[in-house]
């Protein structure tokens, strides 16, 4: 099987001219509905460097109120990992309590898993040059008081994601775990489950995958067809990408 596809959407155009970001939302609203935006529409300054973004980013402290009210009841600790030649850009959820303790996106059993997918040492996972990992919050979102996870707040992708896009320029290939990512990158997903079975559509610049947790576990019992062929076709296109 290619893993070229001669009737895929353009990914990156689509992206590029139809981006997607959250609206402003209420800090106590979090599951306001995801909206289009144009990017034309962003006053923000996108001229500077990504050095200068980054550190930005890293001392950002908009949700402090927000994850001192959670059951971790936590400070914010932003989890930044992008290089400037970046050939994959892996696009997940928002860093867990090990990350967010490590500093180290994907630094627990999730990471291992994804960077099995993928077919990347730790090494190649983590070399900045290569790999960029942009999740839809930079920072560890908490745990509800039943123990749950939060999900990432949509005020971080709206302050900070279409400016660290600008920044990276055109990627050959993104990654998107989880129905987080897909749901900004892509034009009109469905489940999780929906879009990954779709990934064909999507493939060679981007594929859609699930949650690498082990939560998922169960999941990939289910659907046997996505570590038979979407896999292997992954891997392929990982190596094609960084080998050029």
């Amino acid at each position: 099987m290619s893993c070229s596809n001669p009737g895929q959407p353009q990914f990156w155009e689509r992206f590029k001219y139809r981006a997607k970001r959250l609206r402003a939302m209420p800090f106590d609203t979090p599951t306001a509905p995801i909206e289009k935006f144009s990017k034309q529409s962003y006053a923000g300054p996108v001229n500077q460097t990504l050095d200068k973004l980054t550190a930005e980013i890293k001392a950002c402290r908009i949700c402090r109120a927000r994850f001192a009210a959670t059951a971790t009841g936590h400070a914010p600790r932003p989890v930044v990992w992008f290089g400037h030649a970046s050939r994959i850009v892996i696009a997940g959820q928002a860093p867990g309590m090990r990350v967010h303790a490590s500093g180290r996106p994907f630094a627990d059993p999730s990471g291992d898993r994804l960077r099995d997918w993928l077919g990347l040492s730790g090494d190649a996972f983590y070399d900045r040059k290569h790999v960029s990992i942009v999740s839809m919050a930079f920072c560890f979102p908490g745990y509800d008081a039943k123990g749950a996870d939060l999900p990432p707040p949509p005020i971080c992708a709206k302050t900070w994601r279409v400016r660290v896009f600008d920044q990276l320029g055109d990627i050959p290939l993104t990654i998107l775990v989880g129905g987080y990512a897909q749901k900004w990158h892509l034009t009109r997903p469905g489940s999780v489950t929906d879009t990954v079975r779709r990934w064909r559509d999507f493939a060679p610049r981007a594929y859609p995958l699930p949650h690498p947790s082990w939560r998922n576990t169960g999941w990939l019992k289910r659907n046997p067809w996505f570590e038979v062929e979407l896999l292997p076709e992954l891997k392929a296109r990982v190596r094609e990408v960084l080998d050029k």
